[in-house]
C-alpha cells in the first residue's frame, strides 16, 4: 500500500499540450520576462558564480597554483577555527549585538508604523515619514563621522555640554561602555524609518470593516490597534522576523568596522570583521572562506528553525 504510486500519469498528448500552453503563456507575457532578464543575469553573475569559490575553504591555497590547482586540505581550516579562541569571542560578540538589535531595533519600525497609522493630519504624517526615511540614504561612513564630531573631546557638542557643567571631556567613541549604546542608537536612527515602510504597507491592507465592527462594539483606538491592526499584520511581522533571524550572524559589518576602536575591540570584533581582517590583512583566504561558510551554514539553520517554530506556533512561514 505504501509503495503504490497514486500520482496522475499524463499521456504524451497531454504533456505536449501542457508544453504548448506554457510556451503560449510565456510568449503572451514576453515583455515581462524581458524585464526579468537583467535581474536574472545579475543574480547569476554576482550571487551564483562566486559560489564556486567555496571550494577554497577546503584547500591549502597557493597563488601560483590557483584555487582549483591547490592541494586539498579537507576540514583543516574548519577545525582550526572551531578550536581557536577567536571562534568563541567573535561568535559571542556577534550574537550579543544581533540579539540586542532584534530585541530593541526590530520592534521600533513596527511601533513607528502603528503610531503613524494613528496620525490624522496628512501633512504632518508625510513630514514625519520623510524625515524618518532620509537617514537610510546616509552611508555608515557619514553616520560615524557625525557621531565622532558630536562626541569629540575637542569641540564636540556632547563634551561642550559636559564642560559647561564643570565636568571634564571624555572620548566617548573610545569608551568600551559606550559601544553598545552607540551601535543600537545609530542603527535605529538610520533604519527605523525605512523599515517601517513594510509594516505601513501591511497596515493599509487590513480590512477597514474590522475597525468599524470593533468601534461599534465599543473599542477605543488603543484596543483597535491591539486587537485589529496587530493581528492583521502578524504575518508580515513573522516573515520579517524569520528573515532577521537569518542574518543573526551578520551584525552589519560596515557599522561595526567604523565604530571599532582599540579600547572596544574585545567586544566589537564580530565574525564579519574577523573574516575581513583574516582574509585581507593577513592573506589567509582559505581560512576566511571557511569562517564565512560556517557563518552561512549556521544562518541557514537559524532560518529553517525559526521558520519551523513560527509555522508551528504562529502559522506563519516562508515555505
Amino acid at each position: 500500500m505504501g509503495g503504490k504510486n497514486t500520482g496522475v500519469v499524463l499521456t504524451p498528448e497531454q504533456k505536449a499540450h501542457n508544453r504548448k500552453r506554457l510556451m503560449t503563456e510565456i510568449w503572451k507575457h514576453r515583455m515581462l520576462y524581458l524585464f526579468m532578464v537583467p535581474c536574472v543575469v545579475w543574480l547569476l553573475i554576482f550571487c551564483y558564480a562566486p559560489m564556486t569559490g567555496i571550494v577554497l575553504a577546503f584547500k591549502n591555497y597557493r597563488f601560483d597554483l590557483g584555487i582549483f590547482g591547490s592541494e586539498w586540505a579537507g576540514l583543516k581550516h574548519f577545525r582550526n577555527f572551531m578550536t581557536s579562541p577567536e571562534f568563541w569571542t567573535t561568535t559571542k560578540n556577534t550574537l550579543i549585538i544581533s540579539l540586542l538589535k532584534i530585541a530593541i531595533c526590530f520592534p521600533a519600525p513596527i511601533i513607528l508604523a502603528l503610531l503613524l497609522n494613528e496620525v490624522r493630519a496628512k501633512k504632518f504624517k508625510s513630514l514625519v515619514q520623510t524625515m524618518s526615511y532620509l537617514p537610510n540614504f546616509v552611508s555608515w561612513a557619514v553616520v560615524v563621522t557625525l557621531l565622532t564630531a558630536i562626541f569629540s573631546p575637542y569641540g564636540g557638542l556632547y563634551n561642550d555640554i559636559r564642560k559647561s557643567m564643570g565636568l571634564e571631556a571624555i572620548f566617548v567613541m573610545g569608551e568600551r561602555s559606550a559601544f553598545y549604546p552607540l551601535v543600537i542608537f545609530s542603527d535605529m536612527w538610520k533604519n527605523v524609518g525605512w523599515s517601517s515602510i513594510v509594516f505601513l504597507s501591511a497596515i493599509t491592507g487590513v480590512d477597514q470593516g474590522l475597525y468599524e465592527a470593533a468601534t461599534i462594539d465599543g473599542a477605543n483606538r488603543w484596543q483597535c490597534t491591539w486587537h485589529v491592526t496587530l493581528p492583521g499584520i502578524a504575518a508580515t511581522i513573522g516573515i520579517m522576523f524569520i528573515m532577521r533571524m537569518g542574518g543573526i550572524l551578520s551584525a552589519d559589518m560596515d557599522q561595526l568596522l567604523l565604530l571599532q576602536q582599540p579600547a572596544n575591540l574585545p567586544i566589537s570584533q564580530v565574525l564579519d570583521t574577523y573574516v575581513l581582517q583574516t582574509g585581507i590583512k593577513y592573506g589567509k583566504f582559505e581560512y576566511a572562506t571557511a569562517i564565512g561558510l560556517v557563518k552561512s551554514v549556521i544562518s541557514l539553520a537559524m532560518v529553517t528553525l525559526t521558520n519551523f517554530l513560527t509555522q508551528k506556533y504562529a502559522e506563519v512561514g516562508l515555505w
